[in-house]
């Protein structure tokens, strides 16, 4: 008798803003300064467990408008899903929870911080795509360099 091998399933339950800051510190006179603020960004992730094969992931997105040392303007927005993964292997779950599950969020996360920040009152922020599969070797490579080190240290 033969085993039929289970097909994966992934599927998307919930796409949700789970957080969400703007801050422009030095208004009004922020908008009487004619310099044009650089624009900083810092992403990250994290990963909840759920019940059963449902998990969340939140896409942490902080852009920063600064002229010189002061902040024109901070967004901060986690955008979060609620995932399914039935029959995944666990070895592939970090592709779903570090590439895929990213790559759904993040144009999500993009037009909020567009919008948030043109509601600020400032040209709005597009922000490039980005490579999350390349994020997630990097992530990979620096985890292996950690636990070498670790090993020679001891």
């Amino acid at each position: 008798m033969s085993e039929q091998v289970q097909q994966p399933i992934f599927g998307i339950e919930k796409i949700y803003v789970k957080d969400l800051s703007l801050e422009v510190p030095g208004a009004p006179m922020v908008y009487l300064d004619g310099n044009v603020p650089e624009i900083q960004i810092q992403i990250g992730h994290a990963v909840q467990p759920m019940e059963g094969a449902l998990f969340e992931v939140s896409l942490r997105v902080t852009v920063a408008g600064m002229v010189g040392d002061k902040a024109h303007f901070m967004v901060e927005v986690s955008q979060a899903g609620i995932f399914q993964a039935t029959n995944v292997a666990e070895e592939d779950m970090g592709t779903l929870y570090g590439i895929v599950c990213p790559n759904v969020l993040f144009p999500y996360a993009r037009e909020t911080v567009s919008d948030l920040v043109t509601r600020a009152g400032f040209p709005p922020v597009l922000l490039s795509p980005i490579n999350f599969e390349l994020l997630h070797q990097q992530r990979l490579a620096e985890a292996e360099q950690d636990a070498s080190r670790i090993q020679v240290a001891l």
